[in-house]
């Protein structure tokens, strides 16, 4: 199997078509009200949804993954281009090394940077 996407539903979805092109760039497509940008293998959508209102009451129930070579400076250029921060990078101490900052949409769904992580061994 394959992870091809995430499409994240929203009562307003040119809101966050016009939050996700500042930080990702001109879209892959835009059709019927969804709007879709490639991030390496996979891509992440926008569109309407019937049941979904409002903002997300519990953003960190799902929180989707970009890895980054450099958080540092990806977080910086998210954050110029208008990101909403939730959190600023940060790293663990059982992972020497690996960085994670966490963000927002304008409808509270929750996204990280993260250096890149191999599976575990075994």
């Amino acid at each position: 199997m394959n992870f091809n996407s995430i499409l994240i539903g929203s009562e307003h979805p040119e809101r966050l078509a016009a939050y996700y092109t500042k930080l990702f760039g001109a879209p892959l497509y835009t059709d019927s009200g969804y709007t879709g940008w490639r991030l390496g293998s996979g891509s992440v959508n926008v569109g309407p949804h019937s049941e979904v209102h409002g903002t997300n009451d519990q953003p960190g129930r799902l929180i989707w993954n970009i890895e980054s070579d450099d958080v540092q400076a990806d977080f910086d250029r998210f954050k110029a281009a208008g990101a909403i921060v939730v959190r600023e990078p940060y790293t663990f101490e059982e992972a020497p090394g690996s960085w994670i900052a966490t963000l927002a949409d304008p409808d509270d769904n929750y996204f990280q940077l993260q250096t890149p992580m191999e599976p575990p061994q075994g």
